[in-house]
């Protein structure tokens, strides 16, 4: 179930992950916003997911206006677009949580954990953003093909971030995906999570996939 206060922004939404995550919550009843650098590109986007959907309850526009109208902020663009995208919305973020998603591959060599001198993508966003704005890191380890089925996914969810309390909304939002989130703690925990993603992909190449994920056990969440 939504909280109907809560207007998602998908920075990057135009890609299939981000898609498919702004798929999920739209789904799920959320206000969701695709952003983009193009904002026909938005448009599109959110036009395809409405045809999905039966609904007209998904919205595409530019980066900055979409951080502009959002109480929380996703960005899944790729590393390369990180820093710019994130420069271009910072005047928009403070005072919101943002949740990143993005990967620091570094092609072609993405099977190769490779990290920014600021330790992860979740770290280098929040030296970016300051100290306004709470840094959750999460969904690193899901495959793009399993978000837009629609089904729960037999995946879980790492999420660290700047605080417990920051941690605790963006696991709401895992669960409102169809996915089990876990509190894995600090921001600097952040590292193990976003090296994880090369390392599936390794997974993936070397055994034929392209659904390799992950799963907590010996836990029982209460």
């Amino acid at each position: 179930m939504s909280d109907a206060s809560v207007t998602l922004a998908v920075l990057g939404g135009t890609g299939k992950e981000g898609k498919g995550l702004a798929f999920r919550w739209a789904k799920a009843g959320y206000k969701v916003i695709i952003g983009s650098r193009d904002i026909e590109k938005a448009r599109s986007a959110a036009a395809e997911l409405n045809s999905l959907l039966g609904q007209e309850i998904v919205e595409g526009l530019d980066n900055l206006t979409a951080a502009m109208q959002a109480s929380l902020v996703v960005v899944t663009v790729p590393y390369s677009a990180h820093r710019a995208t994130l420069e271009t919305v910072k005047s928009a973020m403070q005072g919101k949580i943002l949740v990143d998603v993005t990967v620091p591959l570094v092609p072609p060599k993405v099977i190769k954990v490779q990290m920014p001198p600021a330790g992860s993508a979740a770290q280098e966003a929040r030296e970016i953003l300051g100290e306004g704005v709470e840094v959750v890191d999460a969904f690193q380890s899901i495959s793009y093909e399993h978000l837009m089925v629609g089904d729960e996914v037999p995946c879980d969810v790492l999420v660290t971030g700047s605080s417990k309390e920051a941690r605790l909304q963006v696991i709401k939002l895992v669960e409102a995906a169809g996915l089990t989130g876990w509190d894995a703690g600090p921001i600097e925990n952040s590292v193990v999570v976003e090296g994880l993603t090369s390392l599936l992909i390794y997974i993936n190449k070397q055994y034929g996939s392209t659904h390799a994920g992950i799963k907590i056990t010996g836990v029982h969440k209460s």
